[in-house]
């Protein structure tokens, strides 16, 4: 038997992939008309191609406006692309057969404000034909996993609930189904620090159990603890993808201390620098040589010179700054 050599296509029976892709895409755009006549486009999304295995942590990253929502959507089937394909879980995307198998917590989920979480889980439940027994055991469950006692879930009405446990309770919804792939909009938005701990450790229970996470963040550190990979958007391009070690690499970057100096050099040539006691810390966003130069330029010292991984926020700052992202 011949078996297709797209990678778009449904696998052979004969053959099993290893790892195995959940989510694969293959040049998705998604492109919106603007003006009286619709005469504008505006790019949301342009040629972005990836491949997310089964039961990896992946975190999608970016700035606001580079059009993260939109692959999530796009992925969900909630919007179509303008050009591009891709699968989720061996189906097209937009197959209607695998949204039973997905969960998903938007970035700013609307919710009933007059019924109580337990009345809200129980509703959403209901749309997966979930039987009553079932139900009775889930929901407890799950306002155990997140964190959320089960006497305030039965009293108090969701309009009466804070942003942090309106956040938990759409993570308990995103759950109810049991999924094999979750989709997470900024999960961690609006937590605190305890909040914070308390969605990583249930990523990382999910992750344990083989599901797949599929998110988007803002707060790199989280992203950095518990990734398994990554990919970086700007202005709707695909940047890099890969593990940390990949994408930050561990020879091209160098942690410089400075005395002296002029500040506008040094908030030029290090990104996110700190200074303290006229001592200039940071890494080097540029050519080593050209730095030590510009240091001798500047009649200031090199106090220290030394190889090393850029962080994840920095990496972040630089890539943005090269393509004139500032914000």
């Amino acid at each position: 038997m011949e078996t297709s050599s797209d990678p778009l296509s449904a696998p052979s029976l004969n053959v099993t992939p290893e790892p195995m892709p959940v989510v694969q895409t293959e040049q998705l755009s998604k492109i919106y008309r603007t003006g009286f006549w619709l005469n504008q486009k505006v790019v949301s999304l342009k040629d972005c191609s990836l491949t997310v295995y089964h039961g990896e942590t992946f975190g999608l990253l970016g700035p606001n406006g580079a059009g993260k929502t939109t692959l999530l959507k796009i992925l969900l089937g909630i919007l179509r692309p303008s050009c591009g394909r891709g699968i989720l879980l061996g189906y097209p995307l937009g197959d209607r057969s695998v949204r039973s198998r997905l969960g998903y917590l938007p970035e700013n989920a609307y919710y009933y404000d007059y019924l109580t979480a337990w009345e809200f889980l129980d509703f959403t439940a209901g749309l997966f034909e979930m039987p009553r027994a079932l139900r009775a055991k889930r929901i407890p469950e799950l306002l155990d996993l997140v964190g959320l006692a089960r006497s305030i879930a039965r009293k108090k009405q969701l309009r009466k609930f804070s942003k942090g446990m309106l956040q938990r309770i759409g993570l308990a919804q995103a759950l109810i189904n049991d999924p094999e792939l979750v989709f997470l909009d900024e999960p961690m938005s609006g937590l605190d620090p305890m909040g914070r701990y308390l969605v990583r450790e249930i990523i990382q229970s999910l992750k344990a159990q083989g599901k797949t996470i599929f998110f988007n963040s803002h707060i790199l550190a989280d992203v950095e603890q518990i990734c398994d990979r990554i990919a970086l958007l700007g202005r709707g391009e695909l940047i890099c993808i890969g593990s940390l070690e990949e994408v930050l690499g561990a020879g091209d970057s160098y942690q410089a201390i400075v005395k002296g100096g002029r500040a506008e050099v040094w908030e030029r040539w290090l990104v996110n620098p700190t200074v303290a006691k006229n001592l200039w810390h940071g890494q080097i966003d540029g050519n080593v040589a050209e730095f030590v130069a510009a240091v001798s330029e500047s009649d200031a010292e090199l106090i220290s010179l030394r190889r090393a991984r850029l962080s994840l926020e920095d990496f972040f700052v630089q890539q943005m700054r090269k393509r004139g992202i500032e914000r």
